[in-house]
């Protein structure tokens, strides 16, 4: 059995917010970025879903600028990837028009002639992206423009896209008689509670509905012609889609972790904010996953679903989740197994789509805010030039019929474990065991491998703890004897001597901070296994007057700084090099004993609060660090990286900030020199990081928010365990 093939496509949403146009091109750099076309060849794909957006190309009435489809169309031919021609994404064209004028049928076909005439080759065409879900999103729920919220706005905005891709093509069809529809749509399914079966099974129906009218199903006889002449359609639009069919030659199925939706009309077990109705019944609206006590049937299911209903082709055109990379490589080798499986049992599976590949931004908000929110895909663009991530290589594999080898793979998904639960299971949980080789964690007492402890639980990562008495990082044999004991994939060295006074006359800093990093780095580098160790902002003089970035030469002023330098020459001289993270002075919900975890309550309780108002630094925030860190990890980067929370400040404009963030008197922190802190150690005057490679950590401003609810939560949190325990 021949596999399916890899295909390939960028976060492409032009939608309309108001009259603000949100262009995923534009935010992802991948409209105006030279060298994109090839990155994406690179992978090995045969097709790539290409943005020949109507929006983008024809911004202005009558004036069409065909310069960047021209060059990437060509540079795509040259690498033997053909396109499949995507014009209108979740948009509603350009500004004169919109998905309730009755125009924009005739519009679209217009320039889909136009676009037909100047590229004759293109064999593949969208005409319309999701056309169900955008009417969804445009005319039903309000999101997008043109705002609307009721059924009649949800049809007129569906038929008019449907009415659209059959014009469309019949006009690249006069170009190109040979031109195949792939036609895209979410299917994600719904279930429910007994009382609330009818709402959940005209939800299923309506799914179909692009497909379904397409290919000139909806007669009335159907399902659903009730409800579109309620919602407006006239009986001969609808007779006339009937008549003139135009089904799809393959049908892009597209299945996201948070379309299945399950609705229960027990209200009181849920939060308000996910709860609404229909007229008849109250109900809460959530996300299966996190409800059902059964897995998900996920891709298979839907392939399975569409090619039965249909008897055509099929392929996964959209396949992406935003979340940590771990979980990202999972999502991806479970829709290839999927389509692998489906295709085996005699159905026509084409192809597997990576998708946004090149990132996505603000799609936490459904593209509604401008937040900047990013979340990356196979290449992470916060690099310059975009850095692969662990995604890229994992799609060569697939591409090249290979079996995905990195091991975070083998552990299951967060959909998949019981952990996913956000509310009580409605019927039996249902859960994969964790399983895979492990990731080891040296330090298991200290702060930073507490925290990596808890990032890995949640992410599913099988990881193992290790004190000094099960490895010391430091003594070879003992360091031996625990990587042949686990077999780990990836070491994180979270130990070391952080006492930074101290450290001006112990001794014993130099063996934990200098003699241990280097003994398990070149035992790693010996077993050819991943490793991640940190070093310190506190290796600078702090003369630069601006952020340290990679590149640039250490200059530590004490003993602390000194040891981290040196340890960091004898790591970067291993053979296998690990990633070295330059981080700087934590604060995370976890630890009561940090600078933030100090002073708050000290402002609580009205008093001052005394802090260095000549020392520059970048506080990071824990859990974001050891997100950042895994991410890295998994990705196979190596060399020197500084991860620091992006802004720089004072330590007591640090405290002021934390102050504000918290609802406290800001007027209370208490600005001072260093000389009168009794500091033994000198500290560098700005020791603020930067990063040629990546900025990919969140904002200060953003940590500091999150900071003051965690802890609150963890403070909660413990009170009630020591209510418990007293009970």
């Amino acid at each position: 059995m021949t596999r399916p093939e890899l295909w390939a496509g960028p976060e492409c949403t032009v939608n309309r917010v108001g009259d603000d146009f949100h262009d995923q091109l534009e935010a992802s750099g991948f409209g105006a970025r030279p060298g994109d076309i090839g990155r994406l060849a690179g992978l090995g794909i045969t097709r790539m879903r290409f943005p020949l957006l109507w929006e983008r190309t024809e911004r202005r009435r009558g004036h069409l600028d065909w310069t960047w489809p021209d060059t990437a169309l060509r540079q795509l031919a040259e690498a033997g990837v053909k396109p499949v021609a995507g014009l209108v994404h979740h948009g509603s064209g350009p500004a004169w028009t919109n998905l309730l004028d009755p125009a924009f049928p005739e519009l679209l076909a217009a320039y889909a002639a136009l676009a037909a005439q100047r590229y004759p080759d293109i064999e593949c065409w969208t005409p319309v992206n999701e056309p169900l879900t955008t009417a969804r999103f445009s005319g039903l729920y309000g999101h997008w423009y043109p705002h609307g919220t009721d059924d009649r706005s949800f049809v007129r905005a569906l038929l008019n896209q449907v009415r659209g891709t059959v014009l469309a093509m019949r006009e690249v069809r006069r170009v190109n008689p040979l031109a195949q529809l792939l036609q895209t749509e979410d299917v994600g399914i719904v279930t429910s509670t007994p009382a609330l079966a009818y709402q959940a099974h005209f939800e299923n129906l309506r799914r179909w509905l692009s497909f379904d009218l397409l290919c000139g199903r909806v007669g009335r006889t159907h399902d659903m012609w009730r409800y579109l002449r309620a919602g407006g359609a006239t009986e001969q639009e609808l007779d006339l889609l009937q008549a003139q069919p135009c089904p799809p030659d393959v049908f892009g199925v597209n299945s996201y972790i948070t379309s299945a939706r399950h609705l229960d009309d027990r209200t009181w077990l849920y939060p308000a904010r996910v709860c609404g109705g229909n007229g008849i019944h109250r109900y809460a609206d959530v996300e299966a996953v996190r409800v059902l006590g059964s897995l998900p049937g996920g891709f298979a299911q839907r392939l399975r679903e569409t090619a039965g209903r249909y008897a055509g082709a099929v392929a996964l055109t959209e396949v992406h989740l935003g979340c940590c990379r771990d979980e990202q490589l999972r999502w991806l080798a479970q829709a290839w197994d999927a389509a692998v499986t489906v295709r085996g049992e005699g159905h026509d599976v084409r192809a597997v789509t990576c998708w946004a590949v090149f990132g996505a931004v603000d799609w936490d908000s459904l593209v509604t805010r401008r937040d900047g929110h990013y979340e990356p895909g196979l290449w992470d663009v916060r690099s310059d030039p975009p850095r692969e991530t662990a995604l890229a290589g994992l799609a060569r594999e697939l591409a090249a019929g290979r079996t995905p080898a990195h091991p975070a793979v083998a552990a299951p998904g967060w959909w998949e474990r019981a952990d996913r639960l956000g509310y009580n299971a409605h019927g039996e949980l249902v859960a994969r065991p964790l399983s895979g080789r492990p990731l080891l964690i040296a330090g298991a007492s200290g702060t930073l491998g507490q925290a990596f402890a808890r990032i890995c639980k949640a992410r599913g990562l099988p990881f193992v703890m290790l004190t000094r008495s099960a490895m010391d990082v430091a003594d070879p044999a003992s360091v031996h004897a625990a990587l042949e004991h686990w077999q780990p994939w990836a070491v994180i060295n979270a130990t070391g001597y952080v006492r930074v006074d101290d450290a001006e006359s112990d001794s014993r800093q130099w063996r934990d901070n200098v003699t241990g990093p280097e003994v398990l780095a070149r035992a790693c580098s010996a077993a050819g296994i991943r490793l991640a160790g940190f070093s310190s902002d506190l290796v600078f003089d702090g003369l630069k007057g601006e952020p340290y970035v990679e590149s640039d030469m250490p200059h530590p002023l004490n003993e602390y700084g000194r040891a981290k330098c040196e340890a960091e020459r004898l790591m970067l001289s291993c053979a296998l090099q690990p990633l070295v993270i330059r981080t700087a002075a934590f604060f995370g919900p976890w630890d009561p004993h940090n600078f933030l975890a100090a002073g708050l309550p000290a402002l609580a309780r009205g008093e001052t609060w005394t802090a260095a108002s000549d020392q520059v630094v970048s506080p990071t925030y824990v859990p974001d660090l050891a997100r950042a860190t895994l991410d890295l990890l998994i990705d196979g980067e190596q060399g020197l990286w500084h991860l620091a929370n992006r802004g720089s400040v004072s330590w007591a404009g640090f405290a002021a900030m934390a102050a504000g963030a918290a609802g406290l008197d800001a007027a209370l922190v208490q600005p001072a020199a260093t000389s009168c802190l009794s500091q033994r150690a000198l500290r560098p005057r700005q020791s603020a990081l930067g990063s040629r490679r990546g900025q990919i950590m969140p904002t200060l401003d953003d940590a500091l928010r999150r900071y003051i609810g965690e802890s609150a939560a963890v403070a909660r949190a413990r009170g009630e365990a020591m209510l418990e325990a007293s009970s």
